[in-house]
């Protein structure tokens, strides 16, 4: 059974947040759709948004009872800024809340880990996503998916390390199903994609699907965070390269059925991924 209400979803213009709109909208529910530059979004009524001006809240939380939260990007302390809206939501009349944070980072951990951990104090109703990384890491404007398209290069200190990388049309699946079911969640929910793959599996896939040849260039830890600084700052960096050192380590090699037991399907692979944006694009 689900629910009728109005949902905000906040980075409705972001990778997983455009999925979530789409999906929500596509099945009837109605959204408003929040972002900085307040873009157009079919089905839904657009509303500014940003995380750092308190005057855009008030009208964000008009009228919504549930919301979709993805953290302010690259914050080291999101917290900060998320814990007075979350508090002002309550007030609000918002009761149930769906915070998109990682697999890489526990209840109670950094950053985004302390908003976890505050979530279920302030709405009976939550659920905290942690998706692995994103199979869309490798096809849109990620590093990576640049490196790619620009060198053929996968560039990682992840060494062999595997990873359940997960397609963003399934971790917003899940947040649809955990926005709008009539029995909210109330959990932590790790989702993966349906194999453990390894940078170098990703590679050969990619060369099979596209016919280009892509391989995968270990870098050390240090190697690797100087290479991040001259596109993020360094602080970022290390946190970044310190993720791909996890993943060395034994860290992400993990699959579980979250995305099969929400939503009644599998998890995409990543080669129907690829082939999927390659009939997309061509």
């Amino acid at each position: 059974m689900t629910t009728t209400g109005t949902t905000l979803v906040i980075g409705a213009t972001g990778n997983t947040g455009s999925r979530t709109v789409a999906q929500l909208t596509a099945a009837g529910h109605r959204v408003k759709a929040a972002s900085r530059r307040e873009t157009p979004v079919a089905g839904t009524e657009p509303v500014p948004f940003d995380w750092y001006d308190p005057a855009t809240h008030v009208a964000a939380l008009d009228g919504v009872d549930r919301v979709y939260l993805i953290p302010p990007v690259g914050d080291s302390d999101p917290a900060a800024t998320m814990l007075p809206f979350l508090h002002q939501a309550r007030t609000a009349g918002v009761h149930r809340a769906v915070l998109l944070s990682s697999s890489a980072i526990p209840e109670g951990g950094p950053a985004v880990g302390t908003v976890h951990q505050a979530l279920p104090g302030l709405f009976e109703q939550w659920a905290v996503l942690r998706p692995s990384w994103f199979m869309q890491n490798f096809t849109g404007t990620h590093a990576h998916a640049r490196s790619i398209r620009d060198e053929g290069i996968i560039w990682t200190a992840a060494e062999s390390g595997r990873v359940g990388f997960v397609d963003a049309e399934d971790i917003a699946a899940v947040a649809v199903r955990a926005l709008t079911d009539g029995q909210s969640p109330n959990a932590d929910l790790v989702l993966t994609g349906p194999e453990a793959l390894s940078h170098d599996d990703i590679a050969a896939i990619i060369t099979e699907v596209t016919g280009r040849a892509v391989i995968h260039r270990r870098l050390s830890y240090e190697q690797m965070r100087d290479r991040l600084t001259t596109q993020v700052p360094v602080e970022f960096a290390a946190m970044l390269a310190g993720m791909d050192r996890a993943i060395a380590g034994g860290a992400e090699d993990r699959i579980t059925d979250t995305v099969q037991r929400l939503t009644g399907r599998p998890p995409r692979t990543f080669q129907a991924l690829l082939e999927r944006e390659m009939q997309c694009s061509g």
